[in-house]
């Protein structure tokens, strides 16, 4: 019997994490199924996605990968959460600004800790992250998440990463590579369709067939997009940052890599600021509607100061949305071929980790029924609505009203089915589990959802008398953080002592 071909057409993130998740899958034993990945060598990556959420490590630990080689080939940091500032009109001239860690402590005995927070009202001296989470004190201290003698891929608390995109690809491609997926450079310009299936894909240098085409080609789609019309549906109705800007500028002089994520509203949108070891990767996503490209670089390099080294500076348009059919005949869109939702909290690369690892349970077949290629893409359209709705969550309850684009955010929550009532919900409880229930949350659920709605001040009106026992929590937490502060290092310092290491 022939062995079963998958070809993956693009290379960076996509195609490399993929490929060497295919790979592991079929033949870390022996070889089950071909894989190849075909890379165009004049076709650059966007490269820009630079954080990660927590999760993005267990796939890096299952490929077997080691992760102080990771750290080293990507000029990788740590990242314990992201740090929101200006989303809400300053108070007394102080700007806004909240914290969004990887982990909530569950310290609670009678009552769970963000009730006891919340009931006795403790958002009047200190945010939310600082009352419930261990990650805030690590981020007051500069210090990391892990310990010296924390082992691959955990820390006293969890965390994802900074780093090189591109690099990224390129560690990923040699590791695929040295495991047994065939790179084949050719920039392919042609796809030939035969009965609602890719038959062949042509290069510049040759033609190619397989069982199965694993599009990866980018905001191109260049596969997908030949097999059914009307096969998207945009989000910038709920998300109207369309466009971006990103700089690539030298860390500033004396200052250490940040172990988190900064977003800073600005006037049509936000900036990022990712701190590498190298460098720091920011960018401005906007409304493109309302800003030029030229404006927005303006207010960018005004934001950073025009004292900056920079390094580099490119501008992106971003197709805001997904497909409604991410799987149609033998094709398969992972990565921006099949959506993009803007990167407010570094999803760019769990959404590929999804959807490659989805493919490890439907793609179990030489041919799959249309059933398996029904559910695939009920699941992917379910993991892009729901994380359309936390993302536009971010947006809808600021009260800046400093620009049109700020006062029209608070009604973009309509935009969202469900959201409204869960809103008005949340004025008179705690955000919890089971108010989502039955939805497609991969990595943010009710924790999550309680940073961004009391960060933002979404406070529920709770009429509850605290015992002796729920004011006690937040001693223990006190004490907890005090250790987890002990236990750990500035980041720089744990980072030199990696690199001395080599």
């Amino acid at each position: 019997m022939q062995q079963q071909l998958i070809t993956i057409v693009g290379g960076g993130s996509s195609g490399w994490m993929t490929a060497i998740y295919l790979n592991r899958l079929f033949n870390l034993q022996s070889p089950q199924v071909r894989i190849r990945v075909i890379e165009s060598p004049d076709i650059g990556i966007i490269g820009v996605g630079e954080a990660t959420v927590h999760s993005i490590r267990f796939f890096f630990a299952a490929m077997g990968l080691d992760e102080q080689e990771l750290l080293r080939e990507t000029n990788a940091t740590f990242k314990t959460g992201i740090m929101f500032r200006n989303w809400m009109a300053p108070v007394d001239g102080q700007t806004h600004q909240y914290f969004h860690p990887f982990e909530q402590q569950q310290l609670g005995q009678q009552l769970d800790i963000s009730s006891s927070w919340l009931a006795q009202g403790r958002f009047a001296f200190e945010r939310y992250d600082q009352g419930v989470s261990l990650s805030a004190a690590l981020m007051a201290a500069g210090h990391g998440p892990k310990a010296l003698s924390s082992k691959p891929y955990q820390g006293v608390v969890p965390y994802g990463y900074h780093l090189d995109a591109a690099m990224l690809a390129r560690f990923l491609k040699r590791k695929a590579v040295e495991a047994g997926v065939e790179h084949i450079e050719d920039t392919i310009t042609d796809v030939t369709v035969e009965d609602g299936c890719i038959s062949a894909v042509h290069g510049a240098k040759a033609s190619y067939s397989s069982d199965t085409f694993i599009d990866s080609t980018g905001f191109r789609s260049l596969l997908i997009s030949q097999l059914k019309t009307d096969n998207w549906q945009s989000f910038t109705d709920a998300l109207p940052c369309n466009r971006a800007v990103a700089i690539q500028r030298e860390l500033p002089p004396g200052h250490s890599p940040n172990p988190y994520t900064v977003a800073t509203a600005l006037s049509n949108g936000w900036v990022w600021q990712i701190d590498l070891t190298s460098r720091q990767g920011t960018g401005y996503v906007y409304d493109g509607n309302r800003l030029s490209k030229e404006q927005a670089e303006q207010e960018l390099r005004d934001f950073l100061g025009w004292d900056s080294e920079f390094i580099k500076c490119t501008h992106l348009e971003m197709n805001v949305g997904c497909r409604k059919e991410f799987w149609i005949g033998n094709c398969i869109a992972v990565g921006l071929a099949g959506g993009f939702i803007e990167p407010l909290e570094s999803t760019g690369l769990h959404l590929i980790n999804l959807g490659a690892r989805l493919l490890g349970t439907h793609l179990m077949q030489k041919q799959p029924a249309q059933a398996v290629k029904d559910a695939y893409n009920k699941s992917m359209n379910g993991f892009y609505q729901d994380l359309k709705q936390f993302i536009v969550l971010h947006y809808c309850l600021s009260n800046r009203t400093d620009t049109e684009f700020w006062r029209g955010m608070p009604a973009k929550a309509q935009l969202c089915p469900g959201l409204p009532e869960k809103l008005a919900l949340w004025q008179h409880k705690i955000c919890e589990y089971h108010d989502l229930a039955g939805g497609y949350a991969t990595t943010f659920v009710d924790e999550n959802y309680r940073y961004i709605l009391y960060g933002m001040q979404h406070y529920p009106a709770l009429q509850y008398q605290c015992t002796e026992l729920d004011k006690q929590v937040f001693g223990r937490l006190q004490q907890l953080s005090e250790k987890a502060v002990s236990m750990t290092m500035p980041q720089q310092d744990f980072l030199r002592k990696l690199a001395s290491d080599c």
